[in-house]
């Protein structure tokens, strides 16, 4: 349940990152696969992130303070539309250096649009992410543009490309944001997460 989520800060540096020890649950995704409606239906704000039809909007690291005790860390999308290669090498170092740096990280979730089959990109971040030991979770998104046949057609056949690669899928979650489905599930994983810390912490 989230009772209170308020924006910190953003940038685009890891070191200048909030310097608290409150565990981090980042979301990161494609341009477009619809990360900022997520982030505000998860935390029942409608413009805690910026949504826009422009892809590549977010290109900072932003922090949300959610309910004094943990952070939501939106980061930038990887593989723009339109920004040049440049900007786009920069981006994806500060996304690297974000993971491969940042102690705070507990869990990231990995948004993938559950309307199309997997894509190169999204596998290769995915096997990134194993290769470097990052603990994630798949969340898939716009649920609602889909029957639930689909639904279940297009995860099966996402989990079944993933186990080409890996030994054994990542936990995932089905959303929707125009709805409000899985906010529970994935809510409720975060706080399970936070838990278990907390009582590791305690010993």
């Amino acid at each position: 349940m989230i009772k209170t989520a308020e924006f910190i800060m953003s940038n685009s540096e890891v070191a200048k990152c909030p310097k608290d020890t409150l565990p981090e649950y980042a979301f990161i995704g494609r341009s477009n696969v619809g990360k900022s409606s997520l982030i505000n239906m998860l935390t029942d704000h409608k413009n805690l992130a910026k949504t826009s039809g422009r892809p590549g909007k977010t290109q900072l690291i932003n922090h949300f303070l959610i309910n004094k005790n943990w952070f939501l860390v939106d980061l930038p999308g990887y593989g723009y539309a339109r920004v040049s290669k440049s900007s786009k090498k920069k981006f994806q170092r500060f996304i690297t250096d974000y993971f491969e740096e940042r102690q705070q990280l507990v869990l990231a979730f990995v948004l993938v649009d559950i309307r199309h089959e997997a894509q190169k990109i999204d596998l290769e971040f995915m096997e990134y992410m194993g290769e470097n030991g990052i603990p994630f979770s798949i969340i898939f998104t716009k649920a609602d543009k889909l029957k639930p046949k689909a639904i279940e057609r297009n995860v099966a056949a996402y989990l079944q490309e993933l186990l080409l690669t890996w030994e054994e899928t990542p936990k995932y979650f089905v959303t929707s944001s125009s709805s409000a489905v899985g906010r529970d599930e994935v809510l409720n994983e975060i706080d399970k997460t936070n838990q278990q810390m907390n009582a590791l912490n305690k010993n």
